[in-house]
């Protein structure tokens, strides 16, 4: 009898502890972040001019209120979320701009950095709005079908505009123009987190074992599969391989998250290996893509001048180590994707190696700061959805430095937060307002003085 009552009095005095908030270290890391980036814009200021830009200020001006603004509503509405992830993102949003706007210098009558900004502006304020209205992230699992007829909705409208560039993802209007297929993905997560956390325990144990794994029965796996082709099969129409190979990962990652299955990661390999093969051998478009990645330089050689990809690994060797320095580098002879696709490239030729694996261990860290809070939560809808968003995150960044590196063929997707694309930041910014909701949450479940 008195072991019991140690028990429960070790019990009560663990759930009285009161865990840290961490507030003052997120404001800490965010006023580094911010000066950080005015340095950077300085700095290519100095190289190019060799005075400080006269818009430095009003930029760490504007870049420190957005932040403020998005750390008061973390402290508010969400106290006890991981104070890394907000740094994080107000840190490669400022490098971003930073680098659009270096290389709005040598393109004069193609300015993107005022456009960026304003975009970045609106992804902060949808941030706010995410973490202040969301008080629980598993309202969002209560409207799991019109999350996906609305994803459906959003990745079939481009279809009805002219291609750009040979793809057909974007919708354009009286010189505004949005990508839907941004805010899709974002939306298929939830739902995938939905549907399959609903349905684990069937997907894992429930159909007939085929070799080495066992296959739901398709009245369970049916319509998950379904959405997901569909929504492949539009992007396919579309052009849009970069975002169709993103799904694909991002349903195989989710569906082994699911069900525990490993099985299903060398299946998924397998029907992404036969799919790319088939693609790039009945697709014009890819297929050229595939030609320019296994042979880089055969336009230097055919006298025909290097191509995007060739001038993308002159880049990262003129970088070198250390890099050319901010605003000295020659990166914008990429041509008309540098400020999008290729801007990876020109972080590597000025930050150099090391600029550009410190950016490199800052994605990861976000990455790994959404799964560690995923994997502390008690409910599998919001482990899954941590886990969904912040494989999207690792997704794109792995096939977009896979492709201007030469290690995978060229997508043509925007590498988060740092490429121009104003849908790209704004789903970005969700992406984290939905991941601080979860590490929040996440944190509150084991402190015994935070209210339910």
């Amino acid at each position: 009898m008195a072991n019991m009552t140690d028990v429960t009095r070790v019990e009560a005095s663990a759930a009285a502890v009161r865990l840290p908030r961490r507030r003052g270290i997120e404001l800490a890391l965010i006023v580094l972040a911010v000066l950080l980036c005015v340095y950077g814009y300085c700095a290519v200021g100095l190289a190019r001019s060799g005075t400080v830009p006269p818009g430095a200020v009003g930029y760490g001006a504007g870049l420190g209120v957005l932040a403020l603004l998005a750390h008061l509503a973390v402290r508010v509405r969400a106290p006890y979320a991981d104070p890394l992830l907000l740094p994080i993102g107000v840190l490669l949003n400022g490098i971003g701009l930073v680098l659009i706007y270096r290389l709005d210098l040598e393109t004069p009558g193609d300015r993107a950095a005022p456009a960026q900004l304003v975009w970045s502006t609106l992804g902060v304020t949808f941030f706010i709005l995410v973490v202040a209205a969301l008080r629980d992230h598993r309202f969002l699992q209560r409207y799991a079908y019109v999350c996906v007829v609305a994803a459906l909705a959003l990745l079939t409208l481009p279809i009805f505009f002219p291609a750009v560039n040979g793809a057909r993802i974007w919708i354009r209007i009286a010189g505004f123009s949005i990508q839907p297929g941004e805010f899709a993905k974002v939306l298929l997560a939830v739902f995938f987190a939905a549907y399959l956390a609903a349905n684990r325990t069937a997907l894992a144990y429930a159909g007939r074992k085929i070799w080495f794994m066992q296959l739901p029965t398709g009245r369970v796996l049916g319509p998950i599969v379904a959405i997901w082709l569909l929504s492949v099969g539009v992007l396919v129409l579309e052009r849009d391989l970069g975002t169709s190979l993103l799904f694909f990962g991002l349903f195989v990652i989710m569906l082994y998250v699911a069900t525990g299955r490993t099985g299903w990661i060398a299946v998924g390999l397998l029907l992404a290996s036969l799919g790319a093969v088939a693609v790039g051998r009945l697709e014009p478009h890819v297929h050229s893509r595939i030609e320019d990645w296994l042979h880089p330089f055969a336009t230097i050689e055919a006298g025909q001048g290097p191509n995007q990809l060739a001038q993308s690994l002159f880049s990262f060797s003129a970088g070198g180590v250390l890099g050319t320095g901010l605003g000295l580098g020659h990166s914008i002879l990429i041509g008309f994707a540098t400020k999008s696709d290729f801007i990876l490239a020109t972080a590597g030729e000025e930050l150099g190696l090391a600029g550009l694996s410190a950016l490199f261990l800052l994605y990861g860290l976000l990455v790994e700061r959404g799964y560690r809070a995923g994997l502390a939560l008690r409910d599998p809808f919001g482990r899954l959805l941590a886990v969904g968003l912040a494989s999207i995150v690792a997704l794109q960044v792995f096939v977009i430095a896979g492709g201007v590196t030469g290690l995978i063929p060229l997508t043509g997707m925007a590498m988060p937060f740092l490429a121009q694309g104003g849908s790209s930041v704004v789903t970005n910014w969700a992406i984290v307002a939905l991941l601080i909701r979860v590490s929040d949450s996440a944190r509150r479940q084991y402190d015994g003085k935070a209210a339910p």
